[in-house]
């Protein structure tokens, strides 16, 4: 199952929370851990250059977008290379949405149609949707031409 997807801006505030199967009293514990490790990790980063961590039986894999970090959990059979096709979705969705790698401010300004995208990509838990061209329909909001 993915546990979570959050993104963050430089600082380390939360921009976008997605948890599944997270208790509310560990969700502040998650977002702390995350953004301490992208702190200490993620500078001097290339965009999109995938970082792994493994912490209490979860995999995490992490990366930087523009002024974005990207984070993504899961356990059992999300582990790190099933984690790395589910944030090349979201990346590259997120950069279709954008028209190049975000700043935070262009982020927020497309943040209703990242988060549509977010909603496609990641379901309850389970990654959904892969195939840009189908995420792209879907946040249209038109149903899609096959099944």
């Amino acid at each position: 199952m993915i546990l979570a997807v959050l993104f963050a801006n430089v600082e380390g505030n939360i921009l976008i929370e997605r948890f599944h199967g997270v208790p509310a009293e560990e969700r502040l514990h998650w977002r702390s851990f995350l953004v301490k490790l992208g702190a200490d990790n993620l500078k001097g980063a290339k965009n999109e250059e995938l970082l792994v961590a493994c912490h209490k039986s979860v995999y995490i894999v992490y990366t930087v977008l523009g002024d974005v970090s990207i984070y993504v959990v899961g356990k059992d059979e999300y582990d790190e290379l099933a984690l790395s096709e589910v944030i090349f979705v979201i990346t590259s969705a997120v950069k279709d949405v954008c028209g190049k790698p975000p700043t935070e401010r262009l982020f927020l300004d497309k943040y209703g149609r990242i988060c549509l995208c977010l909603d496609e990509i990641v379901w309850k838990g389970y990654l959904e949707n892969t195939e840009k061209d189908r995420i792209k329909r879907l946040i249209r909001l038109k149903p899609p031409t096959e099944f």
